[in-house]
């Protein structure tokens, strides 16, 4: 299974839908809090070409983007392959 990084910040629902996903399919994944760790704000907006918004998930190599994008991943299928790498 490929590393998987997701930036979230604390209270936001998107966040926590999208690591009750990953949680669902057995997911070991990094949850790196932007509020907690000073750096990782810097390294999420580099990391994903300048977006803000939490949350941000990284499948090996693979910005994946939000929980909008993780969940259409899900429903057409895909997802299962990308953590199987």
């Amino acid at each position: 299974m490929p590393k998987i990084d997701i930036y979230t910040s604390p209270f936001c629902g998107y966040c926590s839908r999208a690591k009750m996903v990953l949680d669902k399919k057995g997911a070991d994944y990094t949850d790196i809090n932007i509020m907690v760790v000073p750096e990782g704000r810097r390294e999420m907006l580099s990391r994903s070409g300048g977006a803000h918004t939490v949350p941000q998930i990284f499948i090996g190599d693979i910005h994946v983007g939000g929980c909008s994008e993780l969940l259409a991943l899900e429903r057409a299928g895909k997802l299962d392959a990308l953590l199987a790498g």
